[in-house]
């Protein structure tokens, strides 16, 4: 790991990820906190560039008198709103890179036999956090959840907790140096003190076997040492109960059947309350939360839901929030893009490029729309370096582990667009094999790009397909490469039997922009180029599904034509602030024909 405090004798993993925190009691530190903008990481490090132990700004010194000198000061520092990306919040801070220092004050009263944790839900990339000058761990990654232990370090009554975070791009980071998506710095999802008993339930895996429509297994992993700890979980609306006791490792394992058990499809997005209860040493704890069963396999070209075949009709979503740019991270911001989903006619969406927050996951449980979620390992990685290998792990084994009682998650992906060599193929292996290994019950795909043309037929065969459930194909037919008529001569194959999903499609298009559809980002050529693109997808034989990119524009660096891009990719079907484009309408009256004659899953 790349850790912010590696040289620093006081740096510390984060403690195992606590799940299901949304069903916990909570303190939310959510709000405006005091930010310091330190582009030298003076508040880190010395003149000398040596970890700072004694004097660093996880210290929130203030001065005692008149003559002590400290050369920083968050109560006069101006605020940043969390959670919330800093690009978005001061003109200023739009393209920076580097450290920004947030601190907050609160008041805290410990309760006996109770432990606190600190749970961000994102900080993007590199972070770390101290609670009362003590540092508490740190973190690489921006895109994942994590925990810190902070009983010992919090105080009866006023308590602060400052907070290192740097967004600076590394080429042996995950994602590495280029992206085509805005490299949002802060604090960007939610901020709770999470309570828990001494002994508690700190994770659980509940789901449907695989192959059957009626049985209910899982585990359920305890936190702190225990002696006889046992757990029972419910499911009180089928009068479903099993108590069982934990290994000496804290884990219970569990199981059962009900033929009365409705499974979770997009037509009949069904979650049941699932009640888990644990009790080792005097010390209880109970959680809840809202599940859904259901089955994804694949046979052959097909992909299987609930055992009946299924299109997964798609489409592509950044993490970008609808109206005021930046970072999406609330329940409104994922009503409203998967809203837009629904109303072009999806049944599944791709959220690229890395997980996204939480709230995105559990509206599409609610709302019935099946979901690929995956890990940023993106374009060129640094394939040989083991750190980078371990740091994309971990982001895929933090991801599995916050999201995997998600009915609404299908596809697990371990990566997209990346370049075929013999280094980045073993890289990719290793990711399936740590995500098979952490759920076997979804599908693993990656976002490939096509290997061979011959003439007008391009051959999906990269190695890595062997490896895969089903195979993620890019390609910008009537973009970047010729134009959109041309997609009428093409024809796919593949040497392997498995479903595609063509997870990438589409062009640019600024929206109320119209002329002739030979004009490149008016509307009408996004809208012609869809409509070569459908004819050419309805001719795929093993096609099963698409996630055209991208569902709203969102903003690029990359993207730089004035009066057209100005740093955005326009690639959306819908603009940033709403507006459907006439490509919108292809792919809905698409989508609608698609989902005439396709086959019911339920």
């Amino acid at each position: 790991m790349l850790s912010v405090l590696a040289a620093s004798a006081f740096a510390q993993q984060p403690a195992p990820l606590i799940t299901s925190v949304e069903h916990r009691t909570t303190v939310s530190l959510n709000g405006p906190w005091h930010a310091i903008v330190d582009p030298y990481d003076t508040g880190l490090k010395d003149y000398r560039s040596h970890v700072r132990s004694q004097d660093g700004f996880f210290l929130n010194a203030k001065p005692q008198t008149p003559q002590d000198l400290i050369e920083y000061s968050f109560d006069k520092s101006e605020t940043l709103n969390v959670p919330g990306d800093w690009n978005t919040q001061r003109p200023s801070l739009l393209f920076y890179e580097g450290t920004i220092w947030y601190e907050k004050s609160f008041s805290y009263h410990p309760k006996p036999r109770t432990r606190v944790f600190l749970y961000l839900g994102a900080a993007n990339y590199s972070s770390a956090v101290g609670v009362n000058g003590t540092v508490v761990c740190d973190h690489e990654g921006g895109f994942t959840s994590f925990n810190c232990e902070v009983t010992p370090a919090l105080h009866d009554g006023e308590n602060f907790v400052v907070i290192y975070v740097n967004n600076t791009r590394k080429a042996e980071a995950v994602p590495t140096l280029a992206t085509d998506w805005w490299n949002y710095g802060g604090v960007t999802r939610d901020v709770q003190l999470v309570e828990v008993p001494e002994r508690f339930i700190q994770d659980s895996f509940v789901h449907l076997v695989p192959g059957t429509r009626d049985q209910v297994a899982g585990w359920v992993k305890l936190g702190g040492a225990a002696t006889h700890p046992i757990v029972t979980v419910r499911i009180p609306e089928l009068a479903l109960e099993r108590t069982v006791a934990a290994n000496s490792s804290g884990v219970a394992e569990f199981s059962f059947s009900d033929k009365r058990l409705q499974l979770w499809s997009p037509d009949h997005p069904k979650l049941y309350k699932v009640e888990i209860e644990s009790s080792a040493d005097g010390a209880k704890d109970k959680i809840e939360d809202e599940i859904g069963f259901r089955s994804i396999a694949v046979r052959g070209h097909d992909i299987l839901l609930n055992g009946a075949p299924i299109f997964l009709r798609g489409v592509s979503i950044h993490e970008e929030a609808p109206y005021r740019s930046g970072r999406a991270y609330s329940d409104e911001d994922a009503r409203t893009l998967l809203g837009w989903a629904q109303e072009l006619g999806a049944n599944f969406v791709r959220l690229a490029h890395y997980p996204h927050n939480e709230h995105m996951l559990r509206m599409a449980d609610r709302m019935g729309l099946m979901v690929w979620s995956e890990i940023p390992v993106y374009w060129s990685i640094a394939w040989d370096n083991p750190a980078t290998l371990a740091n994309a792990q971990s982001q895929l084994t933090d991801n599995i582990t916050r999201d995997k009682n998600r009915a609404s998650i299908v596809i697990w992906s371990v990566g997209n667009e990346t370049p075929v060599t013999e280094a980045r193929t073993k890289f990719m292996q290793t990711l399936v094999k740590t995500a098979r290994g952490l759920d076997s019950t979804r599908l693993l795909a990656a976002a490939l790009q096509v290997q061979h043309r011959d003439g007008t037929t391009r051959v999906i065969d990269d190695p890595l397909g062997r490896d895969l459930d089903v195979l993620g194909c890019n390609e910008y037919i009537g973009w970047y490469e010729g134009k959109p008529e041309d997609a009428d001569k093409a024809n796919w194959q593949s040497p392997y039997d498995k479903p595609l999903i063509m997870s990438e499609f589409g062009g640019s298009a600024r929206a109320g922009w119209h002329g002739s559809s030979d004009v490149r980002f008016t509307e009408e050529w996004q809208e012609d180029l869809y409509k070569h693109q459908t004819a050419m997808l309805d001719r795929i034989p093993f096609l099963r599904g698409t996630s055209p990119w991208i569902l709203m524009d969102f903003r690029s660096p990359r993207r730089l034509l004035p009066g057209v891009q100005d740093y955005y990719n326009r690639k959306g079907l819908v603009s940033d602030q709403g507006t459907k484009k006439k490509a919108f309408y292809v792919l809905k009256n698409w989508y609608e024909r698609k989902g005439m004659v396709e086959r019911p899953a339920r």
